[in-house]
């Protein structure tokens, strides 16, 4: 199964995904470039910026990409 196909499936059985999502769970340490991919393929994804603290307390931003409905 390619990245692509993985990360489909995972957009469609849970709904949104991360780069640390992709990454722990995926092994797919270029989420961005393969949605970029994706795109290019016709496929409606959308991107939102949240933050959050991380480990150290610092303010984080990151995006979470979902399937455009």
């Amino acid at each position: 199964m390619t990245q692509h196909e993985m990360i489909m499936e995972y957009l469609y059985d849970r709904g949104s995904i991360t780069q640390m999502e992709a990454c722990s769970e995926l092994g797919c340490y270029r989420l961005a470039a393969r949605i970029s991919d994706l795109r290019k393929r016709g496929v409606k994804i959308k991107k939102t910026n949240e933050t959050s603290k991380n480990r150290d307390g610092s303010t984080v931003t990151y995006a979470r990409y979902t399937l455009e409905e």
